[in-house]
Parts: C-alpha cells; sequence; structure tokens
C-alpha cells in the first residue's frame, strides 16, 4: 500500500516557499490520448560553502505550522469508477465541465494537428480513436476498429465497424485513415506527428520526401479494410505505433495542408465520430456540445455538455456550488481541503505523466529533421546539470505543496508503467553536499566572493529559468527552485523576472528561444513506454535537444524484435533510465496522481486506462447539481 503523508518537518530552504501558498497544478504537454507524441502539461546564504548544507538537525529548523499536518493520502482509499447502480440516469441530463486552467484553450481541435492538453481534453468528448487499450495498454478488439496481424508482425489488417460515422452522417472509412497518414507525412505538414512510428510505415519517407505519389505499405482494400505494413517489427506497434485516427477526407481534401491547422474546419466547426458534436464554441472559453444520437457504441448518456475553462483558484468552490458538475485534473493541492464536501466525490489514480527540470542544449534543425546540439551551450557541462538535480528536494515538494498526492520523481518512464518502470533506480537524490561536490570538481568557483560561482573560466555565470503560471503554488514551487540552485552558489533568475501564460511559455521553448537556459514543464506521456517520441534524435517534442549515438543505440534497442520479450524490453529500458539519469539531459521531478471531482449527481464515470467504462455512458441522476 502506498501512503502519501504530509511532512511534519521540512528544510530550513523550504520554510519560507513553503510558507506561501497550497500549490496549484502547473499544466502539462500530453500525448495523443495514448498514442504516439507527447501531450504538453501545463507547471540564500553568505558567501561560505556551508550555506550551501542541508538543514537535517531538527533542532535548527524552524517549521511553519501550517505545514505541520498530518494528513494521509493513500491512493488505494480512491476508486477509478463510480457507478450508482441502480440509479436511473436522466435522458434529458446535461452538465458542465471544468477545463481546469489559468490559460485560454489553443483551439486546435483536430488530432491530427493538436499539441496541448487542455485542447485533448475537449477532443476526447467529441472524438475518439480507432482503437482501444487494456489496462495493459496494449490494443485490444474493444475499438471503432478491429485488426489482425500476420505471422511476422509486419502486416496489419484492420476493419472499421459498419456503425461508425462522422457527425455529419458520412461513414468513417479507410480512405479516412489512409488520408491522415498521408497528410502527417506531407512535406506541408505543419502538426508534430510526424516522427518515428509514422517513418516505421512502408513508402512514408519516400512518400515525405516527394520520391512517391502514395504510401506503399498502406492498401484500402474496400470502405472499411485498409492495412498497413511497416518496415520493422517492434513490440511498440500493438501499444502505441498505429496512428489511428482518422481525417474526415471529404471535408479536408480540397484544404492545402499547410493551412489545415488554421482551418475553421479545425478552430470553428471541428467533426469527429465521438459520442458528443460540437454546436458552438467561444474560442479559449467554452465549447458547447450536444448528444450524437448516431454513436456507434449507443445513446450517450447526456443530452448537453458544456465545456469551459476555469482557473485552478476558483474550480474547488464552482464545484461546492454547483456551478460546475465535473473537473478532470482537480488541483492536488486543493484535495485535502475539500475531500470531505457533502456534495463532491473524488476519483483517482496513478496519472501517466510527470513535471521535470530541462536544460537546452541545442536546436531542432527542421531542414535536417532532427536534433542539433551545441557543445558551446551554456547549459553543456553534465556535472553542472547533476548538481543542479542534487540540488533539489523534490520529496518535500511532493508532500508539503501537494500532501502526497505528488512524488520524488526518479526516471523518466513514470510508475504508471509499472513493467517498465525502474523503481530500484533512485533517480539524482536530494543530496547538496554532491552538488556542491560536483560543481567544485568541475571548476565552478566563487572567485568574487558574492555567494555566486562563476564559470570553469572564471566569467559570471547567471542562469536563465523559464517556469510557466499555473495557480497559487506555480511562483512558490519556480522560486524554490531558484532558492534551492542558489545554496549551492548558483545565480538563477526567472526569465523576464516573471512565470509566463502556458501558451507562451511552450512556444519559446519549441522555438528554442535564445534566452532559455533551463525551463521546468511537464509531458503526459503516452501508452507505449517507448521513450523515443520525446527523447529521441528525430522527436521535436526533445526539448533539451539531447542526442548522442548511446541513446540512439538505446532507444532502437527497445524497439528491435528481441524486445517481443518483455523482460530483454525491460533490461533496455532500465538501462537507458539509468542513462538518463546519468547524462541529466533533463530530470523528473514529481511524479503525480490524476485525480477527478465530480457532483454526487454524476454517475457511471472512471478514471484510467482500461476500466471498460467509457465516455458516453456518464450521466447525470438528478435535475440540478447537488449542492452544500
Amino acid at each position: 500500500m502506498k501512503k502519501f503523508v504530509r511532512r511534519s518537518v521540512v528544510t530550513a530552504s523550504m520554510v519560507s516557499m513553503l510558507a506561501l501558498a497550497a500549490c496549484a497544478d502547473e499544466a502539462t504537454e500530453s500525448e495523443d490520448e495514448g498514442d504516439d507524441g507527447g501531450e504538453e502539461t501545463a507547471e540564500e546564504g553568505d558567501d561560505e560553502d556551508d550555506d550551501s548544507e542541508e538543514a537535517d538537525d531538527e533542532d535548527d529548523i524552524e517549521v511553519d505550522e501550517d505545514v505541520q499536518s498530518d494528513e494521509v493520502v493513500d491512493l488505494e482509499d480512491f476508486d477509478q469508477i463510480k457507478d450508482e447502480g441502480g440509479d436511473e440516469i436522466l435522458d434529458d441530463g446535461s452538465m458542465n465541465v471544468a477545463i481546469v486552467s489559468d490559460s485560454p484553450f489553443e483551439g486546435i481541435l483536430n488530432w491530427n494537428f493538436y499539441f496541448g492538453t487542455h485542447d485533448s481534453q475537449i477532443l476526447s468528448w467529441f472524438d475518439e480513436p480507432l482503437l482501444q487499450w487494456d489496462e495493459d495498454f496494449v490494443y485490444n478488439q474493444e475499438g471503432a476498429a478491429t485488426y489482425e496481424v500476420s505471422e511476422d508482425n509486419l502486416t496489419y489488417t484492420f476493419e472499421i465497424n459498419e456503425d461508425v460515422n462522422w457527425h455529419d452522417g458520412e461513414p468513417v472509412t479507410a480512405e479516412d485513415w489512409q488520408f491522415a497518414y498521408e497528410v502527417i507525412a506531407d512535406p506541408d505538414y505543419t502538426g508534430m506527428r510526424y516522427g518515428e512510428d509514422i517513418m516505421n510505415v512502408e513508402g512514408v519517407v519516400e512518400y515525405h520526401e516527394g520520391e512517391a505519389d502514395e504510401i506503399s505499405g498502406i492498401e484500402v482494400i474496400d470502405d472499411k479494410t485498409m492495412e498497413i505494413t511497416f518496415l520493422e517489427a517492434n513490440p511498440s506497434i500493438v501499444t502505441g505505433g498505429i496512428w489511428n485516427y482518422p481525417l474526415a477526407k471529404h471535408i479536408f481534401e480540397d484544404i492545402p495542408i499547410d493551412e489545415m491547422e488554421e482551418s475553421d474546419e479545425v478552430r470553428q466547426n471541428p467533426i469527429g465520430f465521438g459520442p458528443y458534436e460540437v454546436e458552438d464554441i467561444v474560442p479559449g472559453e467554452s465549447v458547447a456540445l450536444s448528444r450524437n444520437d448516431d454513436y456507434w457504441r449507443g445513446t450517450p448518456g447526456l443530452e448537453e455538455v458544456t465545456l469551459q475553462i476555469v482557473d485552478p483558484n476558483v474550480v474547488a468552490n464552482s464545484l461546492r456550488s454547483g456551478d460546475i458538475d465535473y473537473a478532470t485534473s482537480f488541483p492536488a493541492d486543493q484535495y485535502v481541503d475539500h475531500m470531505d464536501a457533502d456534495n463532491l466525490d473524488f476519483l483517482a489514480t496513478t496519472d501517466r505523466a510527470y513535471t521535470y527540470i530541462g536544460f537546452k542544449l541545442g536546436e531542432w534543425d527542421a531542414d535536417a529533421g532532427e536534433n542539433v546540439m551545441d557543445d558551446d551551450a551554456k547549459m553543456a557541462d553534465v556535472e553542472l546539470r547533476q548538481a543542479m538535480g542534487h540540488a533539489v528536494d523534490d520529496e518535500a515538494i511532493g508532500e508539503n505543496f501537494y500532501d502526497g498526492l505528488r512524488w520524488d520523481g526518479t526516471t523518466l518512464i513514470p510508475p504508471s508503467h509499472p513493467e517498465f518502470h525502474d523503481e530500484d533506480n533512485p533517480g539524482l537524490e536530494y543530496d547538496v553536499e554532491r552538488a556542491n561536490q560536483l560543481l567544485d570538481e568541475a571548476g565552478y568557483e566563487d572567485v568574487t566572493g558574492d555567494g555566486f560561482r562563476e564559470d570553469p573560466e572564471g566569467e559570471e555565470l547567471v542562469i536563465s529559468f523559464a517556469s510557466m503560471e499555473g495557480g497559487d503554488t506555480a511562483e512558490p514551487v519556480a522560486q524554490y527552485y531558484i532558492q534551492s540552485w542558489e545554496q549551492v552558489g548558483l545565480n538563477v533568475e526567472l526569465l523576464d523576472g516573471r512565470l509566463h501564460e502556458f501558451n507562451a511559455f511552450y512556444d519559446m521553448v519549441e522555438e528554442d528561444e535564445e534566452s532559455i537556459d533551463v525551463y521546468q514543464a511537464a509531458w503526459t506521456v503516452g501508452i507505449d513506454p517507448d521513450p523515443g517520441s520525446l527523447y529521441g534524435r528525430t522527436s521535436p517534442s526533445n526539448y533539451s535537444r539531447y542526442v548522442s549515438e548511446e541513446n540512439d543505440e538505446i532507444l532502437a534497442e527497445g524497439l528491435s524484435e528481441e524486445a517481443f520479450d518483455v523482460e530483454y524490453r525491460q533490461e533496455v529500458y532500465n538501462e537507458w533510465q539509468e542513462y538518463m539519469a546519468e547524462n541529466v539531459p533533463v530530470f523528473p521531478t514529481v511524479y503525480r496522481a490524476q485525480v477527478d471531482a465530480m457532483n454526487e449527481r454524476v454517475t457511471n464515470t472512471s478514471i484510467g486506462d482500461g476500466t471498460g467504462v467509457y465516455l458516453y455512458e456518464i450521466g447525470v441522476t438528478e435535475e440540478e447539481p447537488v449542492t452544500e
């Protein structure tokens, strides 16, 4: 049983920050509802060396009384499914759903182009993947399409359910699925999905480079049947390596590919084949949905749904007052304060996500389609990066800011994937003495006597740190990291002296803004444990821009035929987790529990993967929200 206990004693370096706020969540970028790629997620001393040491003597620590809570939060105390059993849901029920954010949603409402977690939350209500997966993250036969695999594991034959139609009544066809691949593989494509999984389809690279007029490895057999042949068989194909979001060809085929992402068909009038269809969009603020009576699984449980941006600072009160019925990703730091609300229920699970600190080490070469490292980058020294990782106490962050609903992140494969997460790898453990030792040995010394270390050439070292807005705790957490690094003699300053709005922050990180040296961000990972889509040489989502031949080799080994043997693949990914902890292009700070909060009248809903409860089943049992 994993218990999360709020810590009663903290290090001296944290006392001033812990008193500032009970933190709200930063946003995350996330992977494509479990498929390929990643989804961005929304998050003192004197001049002497001993100022950087940890204060571990209880008698020497001033502890803020607000932090001395003994609240115990245990994930095993949460259900993953809420089902009222015999209670009848209303035929004409409606529901208000919060997208918890202090930033507007981007509004790229098509799976083939979107990149942010807020857009993905909206998309999941009106569109869905053709393939479904089980609790082990393996594609099963329960989705809108089924599949068969050849004996050599290279050719997959898919059949789309005859009842699967677009919201305008047109059938979802194999040509729509093929068209999605063609758009992503086109050189004019503006999204982020063209990566190794797509390139593993036979003929995709030739199509992308203009050497072929069609993708030879994709064959449309009939209206509802398609065959894909891959270049190499690997275990990732059935755990996220198939792009299974069709693109409505009858709508998009006359739109130039480089204009699709900004078109009204994506931004204002998006279409899908999910349980609800879009009626109205207020850009960045809300989306009104109505029941799709033609939904292939059956009649959805709600007549109307309104999705709206709700600030994390007010979402709890909005739930308690009945203004909001449902909030996915409820702020973990607020759970303890509201867990006893009479009219609310909570579901929780280990999230497929982590927050991390990244170091800018190069840039994305769009022409070459790969990341390129800069040996002269400010953060190129691995000892400097290791020291910054050892200088921060992430366990204390999770326990004191998030009541244990976040906890110390150790490796870049999170515990949501227990088969491949190396629980024996401690990562960069909190060790101020080791941080100072690394900096000393690497030649970072305070030669001017101002309390800050200069670089090995004796030049002033000022490190620019970018972090995003995200509620009450975003600023205190960012300042805690800055103070932690200051205690080992590093002069780290917040970029522009402030936090940055979610979309602006990721624009700067993606575009390799030269003023960023270090950044705090987050990923929601996909169902496939393969980390290549986030940390591979050809991944534009590899925001640190770190590359090496050894990293290439380990990642390739994880996708080899030998990796069909689960134990072998575990060994490979354990090696990769250790490699990344040693080379530190990024380091995870905290893992997280996902908490969903809902009004008492909401039923037939679940959280997490493989529960067997689908979104169309959600409903309400009373006409009005229950209030306190």
